[in-house]
């Protein structure tokens, strides 16, 4: 008895689309990587900065973990190399003593205001260059879709929690 199903294949417009996705992964993202290799950082750790760039009080490590996707151990590890590189402080929370605080410090912040207008140019010319504004709509649109149900990115006409 054959239990296996039949494949339900991709058509051919969602090929095209996965495809194409494979394609900015692998040739994309590594072509952004070399502005962060610039500056020794990897992406992981870039993004680390920038998601506490927009923390001025700065982000528990489980929170910054959590939104980076990364275990305790990967986040342990980056963050040892931004804190030796003094771009990050940790500091233990006032609230509550077994939580640690994650902080840019003012060579952080230098070293974003340098990198981040790199990378946003970088994301231009291999992206949004290439389309017109209703693409981009119809890419965000899909993109925070497929974001939201993995746990990323809430969709931007979400309602903040307040």
């Amino acid at each position: 008895m054959d239990c296996m199903a039949e494949p339900h294949w991709l058509d051919e417009t969602e090929r095209r689309a996965w495809l194409s996705l494979m394609t900015l992964v692998i040739v994309g993202l590594p072509d952004i990587e070399r502005t962060f290799r610039a500056h020794g950082l990897v992406h992981v750790e870039y993004g680390l900065l920038a998601a506490l760039s927009e923390q001025p009080e700065g982000l528990r490590l489980c929170d910054l973990a959590g939104s980076m996707n990364v275990s305790p151990s990967r986040l342990s590890h980056r963050m040892r190399k931004l804190v030796d590189r003094g771009y990050v402080q940790v500091r233990g929370s006032a609230d509550d003593g077994r939580v640690s605080i994650a902080v840019l410090t003012s060579a952080g912040r230098r070293l974003m205001e340098e990198v981040a207008p790199q990378h946003v140019a970088d994301v231009r010319r291999l992206l949004f260059d290439r389309l017109d504004s209703d693409q981009t709509a119809a890419l965000a649109d899909a993109l925070s879709a497929v974001a939201e149900d993995l746990g990323g990115c809430p969709r931007a006409d979400a309602t903040p929690a307040s």
